[in-house]
């Protein structure tokens, strides 16, 4: 009975219950962040009240003999067993304080004396079309398939996108091969069987062809848009031309084109300007009539007007480029370079001229249709018009599936000292005057040259390889040669200026990669890690995991910049209507656009080529989630120097971070020093069109600004100090 009386106290058997309870450990209850049902102060207070519960138990029960030595012996049993608890207890709670608050060191010396000159070269792009990243994205023309080669060259094709307003017994419409250019033969042939009067009589609105762009065309009230297309007839004509919502109900802009039969007979180009009154994210582009007769199309266009630069390129696509301040730009592959067969490779002549005469080709490696108008001069323009020099990727006779051997790979070479040609000559040059007659007259800065694309294995790599580089180097000895061999192991078996370094690996692979290029020779090549990212699992479409590590990664980059002189991110882009890869650093569909974390980890680097590398050392209590960098930049804008100080936490720790700096020669302001952090509240969060902010860098005045600072590292983040320096003579020692 007295034992029964124990047992019902009120406060012990929650208590035993508590102790009971199966959990991983114990220490959560010294976390004010777990929410647990019974907290620490629970325990506490329990413990004590079952004690005090005892004791009047024993001294209430009335027979203090037998029953009170019986109280007292469990009682001191049991606080034993508690005392022990508690120590315990304690122990985790401070276990836990020293995993949940780790401290850290990082000493920063920047004195001019011993830093080190990072290559202006450092961080650019690179530019593959897969995921429709031209086709559909950087390259504005909204038209999809607008030549009608798309279903390839023997006809009847396939026309696709491009559908039938009207039924059959109202219109029918085929291919054949009567356009008057030479190298897109196909035309589309549109015969109306129905008029604005008689036995069969035409819709109200007329029949047609409709083409929807990709995925819908992004039309916006009160711009502009330039139409161009090629027509012919035996007869007069008079028909619409009108870009409307996807159904056709929406009319956003139109116009009527009518012309007597003499102006037809041949083909005649038509170009108009469309202004939309309204704004429709998913149009589509009609022509339609309600004249009976035949009419061929050929060649249909429809570009905004308002294009980056006035070059042709998708306004905040590009500009979205242009923020992350790249030093070059590599293109345009990437496997599309070498295409599964060589029969679909990317061959620069037939991308140049006119785009009427572009007979684009099909990228068998991605799968689609490119019209190519996004061609050879456009890449090096672009490149141009977000000052950085391109990196011209070439065929060198190998694709996926096929090989020429390097007996028969003269014309090849010959058709890459064309290239070069037309991009250095002189206007007077053979292929300098094509570039000249397409608005170009200044040569291009084209400096580097990468001879294939992970091709290095392959049978003929190796001959084919040094036959292109004893080619060009003898008519152009200034150029750089980038071999597809990675030499950061072991040293190459040919010439190169740089080799070729790609990697695409897991969050924990890659973050462990930040001292890949530690123990790499100092002498020979240098390395151009070309292609980069976090992939599979960890990725996702981009996540906050992958953008850490790759933070991580390029630190160790900026830390070996005296064998590492150039990198960047792939893929560029993708368009969300077609993912052929997982994950890119741009999102976009026809009229949206955001970063993810890795693209805004790129901002973070934006600052770094050319800057100065200062030496850094982290002393921490037991932890290797720690990379650090520091770099003193100086502002385009204002003249303005900053040491930035970045820092990733690959860690679930927060970290009190001391950051100690010797040896700056000036002052540092409060005023303009600034504090950026990237991170989220759950490592796999990413951004999307709903919430295309969701992660990205948030910055802060730093108003504790100094050579000597203690700052809090959140979990899981890439941080960035930027100290402003005071305005007084900084002379660099280099």
């Amino acid at each position: 009975m007295i034992s029964g009386d124990v047992s019902s106290s009120n406060h012990c058997p929650p208590l035993l219950a508590y102790l009971n309870r199966r959990t991983p450990s114990f220490d959560p209850p010294c976390s004010g962040s777990y929410h647990h049902p019974f907290s620490f102060d629970f325990f506490l207070n329990r413990l004590f009240s079952c004690f005090s519960d005892r004791k009047s138990v024993g001294s209430d029960s009335g027979i203090e003999g037998s029953v009170g030595t019986m109280g007292h012996q469990a009682s001191s049993s049991i606080a034993v067993i508690y005392s022990l608890f508690i120590l315990c207890a304690i122990q985790h709670c401070i276990a836990y304080a020293l995993k949940a608050n780790r401290t850290a060191l990082l000493t920063v010396d920047a004195s001019q004396q011993l830093g080190q000159k990072i290559p202006d070269t450092l961080f650019g792009i690179f530019f593959e079309e897969i995921n429709h990243a031209g086709a559909g994205g950087l390259w504005a023309e909204l038209v999809s398939n607008r030549g009608f080669e798309a279903g390839g060259p023997n006809t009847p094709s396939n026309i696709d996108p491009w559908s039938i307003i009207g039924n059959e017994s109202l219109i029918f419409v085929s291919t054949d091969r009567t356009s008057c250019f030479e190298r897109n033969k196909v035309a589309l042939r549109m015969e109306v069987l129905c008029d604005s009067n008689g036995s069969i009589v035409c819709p109200p609105d007329g029949v047609g062809i409709y083409n929807p762009g990709y995925w819908g065309m992004n039309i916006e009230q009160g711009k502009t848009y330039k139409v161009i297309l090629h027509v012919r007839s035996s007869e007069s004509v008079n028909f619409s031309v009108s870009l409307t919502s996807s159904d056709g109900l929406q009319k956003l802009a139109s116009t009527n084109r009518l012309a007597a039969a003499s102006d037809m007979s041949n083909w005649t180009k038509m170009e108009f300007l469309l202004q939309s009154e309204g704004t429709n994210s998913n149009s589509r582009l009609q022509l339609t009539t309600t004249k009976k007769g035949v009419i061929w199309f050929d060649q249909v266009s429809v570009m905004p007007l308002d294009t980056y630069k006035g070059h042709g390129f998708r306004k905040e696509l590009a500009s979205m480029l242009e923020d992350l301040k790249p030093r070059y730009m590599r293109f345009p592959g990437g496997c599309f370079v070498e295409g599964e067969w060589l029969r679909n490779a990317f061959r620069w002549r037939a991308t140049i001229g006119s785009w009427e005469e572009r007979p684009g080709h099909f990228g068998d490696v991605w799968m689609y249709w490119t019209d190519d108008g996004l061609g050879y001069l456009e890449y090096l323009q672009l490149a141009e018009d977000l000052g950085a020099f391109p990196i011209w990727v070439i065929n060198n006779g190998i694709s996926h599936n096929d090989e020429v051997d390097t007996t028969d790979i003269s014309p090849f070479i010959q058709e890459i000292l064309d290239s070069i040609e037309f991009a250095r000559g002189s206007p007077n040059s053979t292929w300098g005057s094509a570039r000249a007659a397409m608005g170009h007259p200044e040569p291009f800065q084209l400096n580097y040259i990468a001879i294939g694309n992970e091709d290095c294995g392959k049978k003929f790599y190796r001959g084919n390889y040094l036959k292109f580089y004893w080619a060009i180097k003898a008519a152009y000895p200034d150029i750089n040669i980038i071999s597809n061999c990675d030499g950061s192991s072991q040293q190459l078996d040919h010439p190169a200026d740089l080799y070729d370094f790609h990697v695409y690996t897991s969050a924990r692979s890659l973050f462990s990669m930040h001292r890949q290029f530690d123990r790499t020779s100092r002498t020979g090549p240098k390395v151009f890690v070309s292609e980069y990212a976090v992939t599979g699992s960890d990725a996702g479409t981009g996540s906050l995991l992958a953008a850490l590590a790759e933070a991580a990664f390029l630190i160790g980059l900026e830390r070996n910049s005296d064998v590492v002189h150039m990198a960047s991110y792939a893929p560029l882009f993708v368009n969300a209507n077609d993912r052929r890869w997982n994950p890119d650093a741009i999102v976009f569909n026809s009229w949206q656009q955001y970063g993810t974390p890795s693209y805004w980890v790129q901002h973070l680097f934006q600052e770094s080529s050319g800057a100065t590398l200062h030496s850094t050392t982290i002393q921490a209590n037991a932890s290797n989630s720690l990379v650090a960098s520091a770099i003193t930049w100086q502002s385009s804008v204002d003249n303005s120097k900053y040491l930035k100080i970045k820092i990733v936490n690959f860690g679930n720790d927060i970290v009190n971070l001391k950051i100690s700096v010797v040896g700056v020669q000036t002052a540092v302001n409060s005023v303009g020093s600034t504090k950026t952090v990237l991170t989220s509240s759950n490592l796999m969060d990413e951004n999307s069109f709903k919430e295309p902010n969701k992660v990205t860098p948030m910055q802060t005045s730093l108003r504790n600004a100094g050579t000597q600072m203690d700052v809090v590292i959140s979990p899981y983040s890439v941080t960035s100090f930027d100290l402003s320096l005071a305005q007084e003579e900084y002379r660099s020692a280099i």
